[in-house]
């Protein structure tokens, strides 16, 4: 059977960092797709646009910065996680129009799993936007029943406050500088992007216990990566949220749905582990 050639890409602003292409690639070589992946650089204003210009070799997009809550008025539908969370990371192009998904809420809960943390109660976040409503969703899916929120508008956060409630959640909204209630969280999460300047401090105490979960990747370490690897503390880093969330965006080019298993998908989660330098999970 003669496999045609699709094309898909991942769009935000900047671009130029970004590892999806690596990682599909690595998964579309493993399954044998003679696919093109490719990184654009993209705004808001030109989002529609380029989508309208989108001819039927196109099969699908990713979405990072700015673009996850800017697509959602183009979108035909959308999965319970882009509706719940109000931001899509996913595009898929079929015969039923443009189907929107998001799969950073998986992509951060298997993260944690790959750490060996099945259950959170209390959490801080810091940042937020379309990525700190995945984190409270991904939270909450493993038992969270606290959260405190640290932003630089905490009176911009009531979409965050409707959904925690969807979600059975106790959120707390702060300003950004406020990080010590006096409760020491199980898990820290910044969704700010790496190059940002952030001055927080937080106590040895809290960096020693809790694991700090950064999404950014590059560059690394975060400052505040290193200030909880010079406390002994663990960190996981927006790379492994962002291989787990690829795995998914995966499976809907290729199988139309989230939760539709690859072919051979150990293999290929290991050779985008591979793609950006990391090891296979079992190693």
């Amino acid at each position: 059977m003669t496999v045609e050639p699709r094309r898909l890409a991942v769009l935000g602003s900047p671009i130029a960092h970004s590892q999806s292409p690596a990682l599909h690639a690595a998964a579309y070589r493993v399954l044998g797709l003679p696919w093109q992946y490719e990184a654009i650089e993209m705004t808001t204003a030109g989002l529609p646009a380029f989508i309208g210009s989108c001819t039927p070799d196109w099969r699908g997009l990713s979405l990072t910065m700015p673009l996850k809550r800017d697509v959602l008025p183009l979108l035909d539908s959308r999965n319970r996680f882009a509706e719940l969370t109000g931001a899509a990371n996913t595009v898929l192009f079929d015969s039923t129009g443009l189907r929107g998904f998001n799969t950073d809420v998986y992509g951060m809960t298997e993260a944690f799993r790959s750490a060996g943390i099945t259950r959170l109660r209390s959490v801080r976040i810091i940042g937020g936007g379309a990525t700190a409503a995945s984190a409270v969703a991904a939270v909450a899916a493993l038992g969270a029943k606290r959260v405190a929120v640290s932003a630089r508008s905490p009176e911009k956060l009531l979409g965050l406050l409707d959904l925690a409630e969807q979600l059975h959640v106790d959120l707390q909204a702060d300003p950004l500088g406020a990080v010590d209630d006096g409760i020491v969280p199980d898990a820290v999460i910044s969704t700010i992007p790496g190059g940002a300047e952030l001055e927080l401090d937080f106590d040895r105490r809290t960096r020693s216990s809790a694991i700090f979960f950064d999404v950014a990747y590059d560059p690394w370490p975060t400052p505040l990566a290193a200030s909880w690897l010079e406390a002994g503390g663990r960190v996981l880093s927006g790379l492994d949220m962002l291989v787990y969330q690829a795995i998914m965006q995966v499976r809907i080019f290729v199988g139309g749905s989230p939760s539709r298993r690859l072919r051979g998908e150990a293999s290929v989660l290991d050779a985008m582990r591979a793609a950006v330098g990391q090891l296979p999970a079992n190693a």
